[in-house]
């Protein structure tokens, strides 16, 4: 704000500095051409008279308050239009900086977005541990155990799981048809939800054999996430008092 004070009364002083000086040479120049004129014209005695009142009288009587009264004019108008553009760029380069911080809070935002994602699939995998021991499966080493003590086991952590799933998302098929059986692809079809595969050629529809029914979320209940600040930390470790 003060540089643009400074500059709107430096290129006052500059611009009307210019239109005096511009004016004075105007002046200057009619005031002498008059004069030279009535040198060329003293033989004819009338005419010289008429010359030398109107360079006499009039000249200072009008024509230079009215020539002042022009370039006073014509310079604060052209100081405004200066003023008016430059004040715009001071303008311009005073708000760079907040945009500046607004990137920065951007960037800080989607970080803090990312770790929110970060933490619901996190989470998700937390909620099937909870419920059906789903890590805890995985973690576990098959080759100890016979056919019949994995097969127990599986049964009891898809049943667990298979609640857990179907309490938040409650999952259904894209298709819903038997795999093996040939559909018809209309067109218009939303090809995030169907996967053509093999020999796609042509417009639709399209005819094909079902491999897979694909699953889309009946309902997206988002289990509340945990108080845990580390989103790393899927399920904590239990350590029980004796």
């Amino acid at each position: 704000m003060e540089i643009s004070k400074a500059f709107a009364k430096r290129s006052f002083l500059v611009i009307m500095g210019f239109m005096v000086m511009l004016m004075l040479c105007l002046d200057a120049g009619v005031y002498f051409g008059m004069e030279r004129l009535l040198q060329l014209l003293a033989s004819d005695t009338w005419t010289a008279v008429k010359i030398s009142k109107l360079v006499s009288v009039h000249f200072f009587d009008w024509f230079l308050p009215a020539s002042a009264a022009v370039f006073l004019l014509c310079g604060i108008i052209l100081w405004l239009v200066v003023r008016v553009g430059v004040a715009s760029l001071f303008r311009t380069q005073a708000v760079e900086p907040p945009l500046k911080k607004q990137g920065k809070k951007d960037a800080a935002d989607q970080r803090l977005e990312q770790e929110r994602r970060r933490r619901v699939f996190l989470h998700v995998l937390s909620v099937l541990q909870r419920e059906g021991r789903l890590l805890d499966f995985f973690d576990e080493d098959l080759s100890l155990y016979d056919d019949d003590q994995i097969g127990a086991a599986v049964r009891s952590i898809q049943e667990d799981c298979k609640k857990t799933i179907g309490k938040y998302l409650s999952p259904k098929p894209v298709i819903d048809r038997e795999e093996g059986d040939e559909v018809v692809v209309e067109l218009g079809f939303d090809p995030d939800a169907i996967k053509l595969t093999g020999n796609v050629t042509g417009t639709p529809p399209f005819k094909g054999v079902l491999r897979h029914r694909g699953w889309k979320a009946g309902k997206r209940e988002i289990p509340k996430l945990s108080d845990v600040l580390d989103s790393t930390i899927i399920v904590p470790a239990e350590v029980e008092m004796e």
